[in-house]
């Protein structure tokens, strides 16, 4: 759950309240988390304080995982360069290419 959480002041648009007033503050801040969904964006509001402290949490822990993931891959990454090739290299034969190829082609049509 990636998201920005934050208070906004709502309008509940009635034209005779007195939200709809110039310069009116609106009615109660309401507290929001806002993310993206398959590209759109969609926004959640919260019922209690402690619903919005347990959604601040999961957004903390979800962008602490993204965090591990990343320095994951960059350690991987780092280990593959590292690693030795292993035996001296050898030239391709003209068969074992063309296994390489077909399979290269094969696994692109998946």
């Amino acid at each position: 759950m990636d998201g920005a959480v934050r208070s906004v002041s709502r309008r509940c648009g009635k034209p005779t309240c007195h939200c709809a007033k110039p310069n009116d503050p609106g009615h109660d801040p309401q507290v929001r988390l806002s993310r993206t969904v398959q590209g759109k964006t969609l926004a959640e509001s919260f019922a209690s304080p402690s619903a919005f402290h347990k959604a601040q949490a999961e957004v903390q822990e979800y962008q602490r995982w993204q965090r591990l993931c990343a320095e994951f891959v960059n350690i991987s990454e780092r280990i593959c360069r590292l690693r030795p090739v292993g035996k001296p290299a050898e030239k391709w034969s003209a068969e074992g290419k063309k296994r390489l190829l077909r399979s290269i082609k094969k696994s692109r049509a998946k």
